[in-house]
Protein backbone atom coordinates (compact mmCIF):
# COMPACT_ATOMS: atom_id res chain seq x y z
CA UNK A 1 0.00 0.00 0.00
CA UNK A 2 1.35 3.69 -0.89
CA UNK A 3 2.70 5.29 2.11
CA UNK A 4 3.39 8.70 2.30
CA UNK A 5 5.98 10.21 5.05
CA UNK A 6 3.84 12.21 7.49
CA UNK A 7 6.47 12.44 10.15
CA UNK A 8 5.69 15.49 12.20
CA UNK A 9 1.86 15.46 11.00
CA UNK A 10 -1.42 15.41 13.27
CA UNK A 11 -4.11 13.73 11.62
CA UNK A 12 -7.34 14.41 13.33
CA UNK A 13 -9.82 11.22 11.90
CA UNK A 14 -13.67 11.81 12.93
CA UNK A 15 -15.52 8.69 13.96
CA UNK A 16 -12.75 7.07 14.23
CA UNK A 17 -12.84 4.76 17.46
CA UNK A 18 -14.52 1.91 15.50
CA UNK A 19 -15.41 0.26 11.94
CA UNK A 20 -13.28 2.37 8.44
CA UNK A 21 -13.12 5.29 10.84
CA UNK A 22 -10.87 3.26 13.13
CA UNK A 23 -9.02 1.53 10.29
CA UNK A 24 -8.32 5.36 8.67
CA UNK A 25 -6.44 6.26 11.55
CA UNK A 26 -4.74 3.23 12.27
CA UNK A 27 -3.43 3.66 8.24
CA UNK A 28 -2.02 7.17 9.03
CA UNK A 29 -0.28 5.80 12.04
CA UNK A 30 1.03 3.67 10.04
CA UNK A 31 2.75 6.60 7.82
CA UNK A 32 4.01 8.26 10.75
CA UNK A 33 1.27 11.00 11.69
CA UNK A 34 0.46 11.77 15.44
CA UNK A 35 -3.31 10.77 15.73
CA UNK A 36 -6.45 12.25 17.36
CA UNK A 37 -9.31 9.58 17.32
CA UNK A 38 -11.88 11.46 17.88
CA UNK A 39 -15.47 9.55 19.36
CA UNK A 40 -18.45 10.90 20.77
CA UNK A 41 -19.80 8.48 22.70
CA UNK A 42 -17.16 5.50 22.41
CA UNK A 43 -14.65 6.72 24.91
CA UNK A 44 -14.01 2.59 25.89
CA UNK A 45 -13.22 1.41 22.19
CA UNK A 46 -11.51 5.26 21.15
CA UNK A 47 -8.54 4.76 23.84
CA UNK A 48 -7.87 1.44 22.29
CA UNK A 49 -7.79 3.17 18.58
CA UNK A 50 -5.26 5.29 20.40
CA UNK A 51 -3.29 2.72 21.82
CA UNK A 52 -3.45 0.48 18.90
CA UNK A 53 -2.28 3.85 17.07
CA UNK A 54 1.02 4.06 18.88
CA UNK A 55 1.94 0.51 18.36
CA UNK A 56 0.69 0.89 14.47
CA UNK A 57 3.77 3.64 14.64
CA UNK A 58 2.11 7.12 15.66
CA UNK A 59 4.80 9.00 17.45
CA UNK A 60 1.83 9.67 19.79
CA UNK A 61 -2.15 8.92 19.68
CA UNK A 62 -5.35 10.57 21.79
CA UNK A 63 -8.82 10.32 21.94
CA UNK A 64 -10.36 13.34 21.65
CA UNK A 65 -14.55 13.90 22.31
CA UNK A 66 -17.06 15.91 20.57
CA UNK A 67 -20.12 16.55 18.84
CA UNK A 68 -19.31 17.71 14.83
CA UNK A 69 -22.56 18.56 14.95
CA UNK A 70 -22.24 21.47 17.05
CA UNK A 71 -19.60 24.62 16.79
CA UNK A 72 -18.65 23.92 20.71
CA UNK A 73 -18.03 20.93 20.27
CA UNK A 74 -15.88 21.14 17.18
CA UNK A 75 -14.15 23.35 18.93
CA UNK A 76 -13.84 21.15 22.38
CA UNK A 77 -12.48 18.19 19.71
CA UNK A 78 -9.87 21.32 18.03
CA UNK A 79 -8.85 22.19 21.63
CA UNK A 80 -7.82 18.95 22.82
CA UNK A 81 -6.51 17.43 19.73
CA UNK A 82 -4.01 20.86 19.73
CA UNK A 83 -2.84 20.54 23.16
CA UNK A 84 -2.24 17.13 22.92
CA UNK A 85 -0.86 16.32 19.31
CA UNK A 86 -0.38 20.08 18.01
CA UNK A 87 -1.80 21.50 15.23
CA UNK A 88 -4.07 19.73 13.01
CA UNK A 89 -1.94 19.11 9.44
CA UNK A 90 -4.57 16.11 8.18
CA UNK A 91 -8.49 16.10 8.43
CA UNK A 92 -10.25 12.88 7.54
CA UNK A 93 -14.14 13.56 7.57
CA UNK A 94 -15.27 10.36 7.99
CA UNK A 95 -18.30 10.28 10.83
CA UNK A 96 -21.62 10.15 9.37
CA UNK A 97 -25.20 8.12 10.56
CA UNK A 98 -26.65 5.93 7.94
CA UNK A 99 -30.80 5.52 8.16
CA UNK A 100 -31.44 2.69 5.62
CA UNK A 101 -35.14 3.23 5.58
CA UNK A 102 -37.77 4.66 3.17
CA UNK A 103 -38.22 8.15 3.80
CA UNK A 104 -41.59 8.50 5.09
CA UNK A 105 -40.63 5.99 7.47
CA UNK A 106 -37.46 8.25 9.25
CA UNK A 107 -38.28 10.50 11.80
CA UNK A 108 -37.93 14.40 12.27
CA UNK A 109 -34.63 13.51 14.73
CA UNK A 110 -32.71 11.26 12.59
CA UNK A 111 -33.59 12.98 9.12
CA UNK A 112 -31.63 15.93 10.42
CA UNK A 113 -28.91 13.50 12.55
CA UNK A 114 -28.26 11.99 8.81
CA UNK A 115 -27.59 15.28 7.41
CA UNK A 116 -26.09 16.99 10.62
CA UNK A 117 -23.06 14.15 10.96
CA UNK A 118 -22.77 13.93 7.39
CA UNK A 119 -22.77 17.54 6.05
CA UNK A 120 -22.74 20.10 9.03
CA UNK A 121 -19.94 17.53 10.56
CA UNK A 122 -18.02 18.28 7.30
CA UNK A 123 -18.27 21.85 7.46
CA UNK A 124 -17.76 22.40 10.71
CA UNK A 125 -15.00 20.54 11.30
CA UNK A 126 -12.91 22.13 8.10
CA UNK A 127 -13.94 25.39 9.02
CA UNK A 128 -12.00 24.69 12.01
CA UNK A 129 -9.02 23.47 10.88
CA UNK A 130 -8.12 25.74 8.25
CA UNK A 131 -6.78 28.40 10.29
CA UNK A 132 -3.59 26.35 11.52
CA UNK A 133 -3.29 24.82 7.95
CA UNK A 134 -3.37 28.65 6.17
CA UNK A 135 -1.16 29.22 8.87
CA UNK A 136 1.45 26.61 7.68
CA UNK A 137 0.71 26.40 4.34
CA UNK A 138 0.13 23.17 4.10
CA UNK A 139 -2.65 20.78 4.67
CA UNK A 140 -5.00 17.89 3.45
CA UNK A 141 -8.37 17.22 4.17
CA UNK A 142 -10.08 14.33 3.00
CA UNK A 143 -14.24 14.05 3.11
CA UNK A 144 -15.89 10.53 2.73
CA UNK A 145 -18.71 10.36 0.24
CA UNK A 146 -20.78 8.15 -1.43
CA UNK A 147 -20.19 6.24 -4.74
CA UNK A 148 -23.14 7.54 -6.35
CA UNK A 149 -23.48 10.87 -4.99
CA UNK A 150 -21.60 12.39 -7.55
CA UNK A 151 -24.19 11.43 -10.24
CA UNK A 152 -26.72 12.54 -8.45
CA UNK A 153 -28.45 9.22 -7.89
CA UNK A 154 -30.93 8.46 -4.67
CA UNK A 155 -33.58 6.34 -3.55
CA UNK A 156 -36.41 6.25 -1.69
CA UNK A 157 -34.47 4.22 1.29
CA UNK A 158 -31.73 6.22 3.20
CA UNK A 159 -32.65 9.66 0.91
CA UNK A 160 -31.04 11.72 3.55
CA UNK A 161 -27.61 10.01 3.50
CA UNK A 162 -27.48 10.37 -0.78
CA UNK A 163 -29.04 14.46 -0.17
CA UNK A 164 -26.07 15.16 2.34
CA UNK A 165 -23.76 13.14 0.89
CA UNK A 166 -23.87 15.10 -2.52
CA UNK A 167 -23.62 18.09 -0.45
CA UNK A 168 -20.39 16.99 0.81
CA UNK A 169 -19.27 16.50 -2.58
CA UNK A 170 -20.00 19.93 -3.49
CA UNK A 171 -18.56 21.67 -0.23
CA UNK A 172 -15.55 19.37 -1.78
CA UNK A 173 -15.20 21.15 -4.68
CA UNK A 174 -16.08 24.52 -3.25
CA UNK A 175 -13.13 24.61 -0.66
CA UNK A 176 -11.04 22.84 -2.89
CA UNK A 177 -11.54 26.60 -5.00
CA UNK A 178 -11.19 28.29 -1.63
CA UNK A 179 -7.94 27.00 -0.43
CA UNK A 180 -5.98 27.30 -3.90
CA UNK A 181 -3.87 29.91 -2.23
CA UNK A 182 -2.81 28.16 0.84
CA UNK A 183 -1.41 24.85 0.41
CA UNK A 184 -4.39 23.12 1.13
CA UNK A 185 -5.59 20.20 -0.73
CA UNK A 186 -9.85 19.35 -0.35
CA UNK A 187 -10.66 15.77 -1.31
CA UNK A 188 -12.83 13.01 -1.30
CA UNK A 189 -13.03 9.18 -1.35
CA UNK A 190 -16.28 7.61 -2.04
CA UNK A 191 -17.36 3.98 -1.06
CA UNK A 192 -19.81 2.00 -2.14
CA UNK A 193 -20.26 -1.13 0.57
CA UNK A 194 -17.24 -1.65 3.06
CA UNK A 195 -16.29 -4.67 4.78
CA UNK A 196 -17.64 -2.47 8.05
CA UNK A 197 -20.72 -1.86 6.60
CA UNK A 198 -24.01 -2.29 8.12
CA UNK A 199 -26.26 -3.43 5.32
CA UNK A 200 -25.12 -5.74 2.47
CA UNK A 201 -26.60 -5.83 -1.13
CA UNK A 202 -27.27 -8.90 -2.47
CA UNK A 203 -24.29 -8.47 -5.20
CA UNK A 204 -20.75 -7.36 -4.65
CA UNK A 205 -18.78 -6.19 -6.99
CA UNK A 206 -15.54 -8.12 -7.93
CA UNK A 207 -17.15 -10.70 -5.51
CA UNK A 208 -16.37 -9.06 -2.34
CA UNK A 209 -16.89 -5.71 -0.88
CA UNK A 210 -14.28 -2.94 -0.56
CA UNK A 211 -11.85 -3.67 2.81
CA UNK A 212 -10.85 -0.56 5.19
CA UNK A 213 -7.34 -1.37 3.09
CA UNK A 214 -9.06 -0.48 -0.28
CA UNK A 215 -10.40 3.21 1.42
CA UNK A 216 -7.05 4.02 3.19
CA UNK A 217 -5.17 3.68 -0.16
CA UNK A 218 -7.15 6.20 -1.36
CA UNK A 219 -6.85 8.72 1.58
CA UNK A 220 -3.43 8.21 1.94
CA UNK A 221 -2.70 9.06 -2.25
CA UNK A 222 -5.11 12.43 -1.10
CA UNK A 223 -2.26 13.00 1.55
CA UNK A 224 0.55 12.45 -0.03
CA UNK A 225 3.37 15.47 -0.10
CA UNK A 226 3.14 14.90 -4.22
CA UNK A 227 -0.16 15.26 -4.53
CA UNK A 228 -0.25 19.00 -3.69
CA UNK A 229 -1.82 19.70 -6.97
CA UNK A 230 -4.71 17.56 -6.82
CA UNK A 231 -7.51 19.27 -5.48
CA UNK A 232 -11.03 19.11 -5.69
CA UNK A 233 -11.35 15.13 -6.82
CA UNK A 234 -13.68 12.63 -5.63
CA UNK A 235 -12.55 9.19 -6.12
CA UNK A 236 -15.24 6.30 -5.80
CA UNK A 237 -13.75 3.37 -4.61
CA UNK A 238 -16.67 0.72 -5.45
CA UNK A 239 -14.92 -2.00 -7.76
CA UNK A 240 -16.62 -0.68 -11.17
CA UNK A 241 -20.02 -0.92 -9.25
CA UNK A 242 -22.91 0.92 -12.02
CA UNK A 243 -25.44 2.23 -9.29
CA UNK A 244 -27.60 2.43 -12.86
CA UNK A 245 -27.80 -1.00 -13.01
CA UNK A 246 -29.73 -1.35 -9.66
Amino acid sequence: MLAPDLTDRTALVTGAATGLGRALALSLAECGASVAVHYHSSDAAASVTAADAREAGAPDAAPVQGDVTDPEGVDDIFDAAEAELGTVDVLVNNVGDFAPAHWEAIDFETWNRVLHTNLTGTYLCSKRALDGMRAQQWGRIVNVGYASAEKGLVSAKNFPYFAAKQGVLMFTRMLAADTQDDGITVNAVSPYVVETSDEFPADAPRGRWASTDDIAQAVRFFCDEDSDYISGENVEVDGGWLPEDV
